[in-house]
């Protein structure tokens, strides 16, 4: 039974996957942001373990995005048109990092170890 429900799911549910994925793709491009944008350092210590292992010139191309974007949507406006053309919500620069922090923190779970980055919460 379950096999026959994958059959039928699966095609609808990618279908559904990839019509959701390019609308927002086409949003975010719309402020010049990707993917990996939206990925929140302060919510995910992994999120913030890989953006630190990241070059430093991607740091700065992710911070010049996310500024352009708060500006462009404080203002209610879109990239232009010549701009907007070239835009790569797609393009991947952090899951690769942030799949190799995870492999880590799962790999020191399984032997015992703590996790060498935490955040200490204070009342």
């Amino acid at each position: 039974m379950t096999s026959l429900l994958k059959q039928v799911a699966l095609p609808v549910f990618n279908s559904l996957a990839t019509t959701y994925r390019s609308v927002v793709g086409a949003k975010l491009a719309k402020y010049g942001l990707r993917f990996d944008d939206l990925q929140d350092p302060l919510k995910d210590e992994d999120v913030a373990e890989a953006l630190r292992r990241l070059p430093p010139d991607v740091i700065v191309a992710r911070n010049c995005r996310l500024r352009r974007a708060l500006d462009l949507s404080c203002k209610h406006e879109a990239l232009p048109k010549d701009l907007l053309e070239k835009q790569t919500p797609e393009l991947s620069y952090l899951q690769e990092v942030l799949d190799e922090v995870r492999a880590e923190r799962r790999e020191r779970a399984q032997l015992g170890a703590p996790a060498p980055y935490t955040r200490i919460y204070y009342d």
